[in-house]
């Protein structure tokens, strides 16, 4: 698409197409681990170590341990998989889809879902 080299259609929002899954293979495969409780508790005694096992990039790793996930859905990570470490954190969804909106919290929560 013209003027827009990542192709995406909708402003802010990136299209998750077969190159952007391909491209996020290491952070999908990463956080699909993340399903069982042994990955689970690497994680959580070290981020930095167990990321390397997958062998994600310096970028990919940095968005991950900042919980940037609009970063994360920009360098491939589909929702169903990343949604996977804000089982270890907790996070709800609904924090997740703030961030990726650019929003904070309470104005997702009243804005884009209609909750007061």
């Amino acid at each position: 698409m013209k003027g827009n080299p990542d192709g995406d259609r909708i402003p802010d929002t990136p299209l998750f197409d077969r190159k952007r899954s391909l491209r996020g293979y290491r952070i999908n495969k990463m956080a699909m681990g993340l399903s069982s409780a042994t990955n689970r508790e690497a994680f959580r005694e070290n981020e930095s170590a167990y990321l390397d096992r997958f062998g994600l990039t310096a970028e990919e790793k940095e968005a991950v341990i900042s919980r940037n996930w609009q970063e994360l859905v920009r360098l491939g990570g589909n929702l169903f998989f990343i949604i996977k470490i804000s089982a270890v954190d907790p996070v709800p969804i609904t924090e997740i889809g703030a961030h990726q909106a650019s929003m904070d919290h309470a104005t997702f929560l009243r804005d884009r879902l209609g909750k007061k």
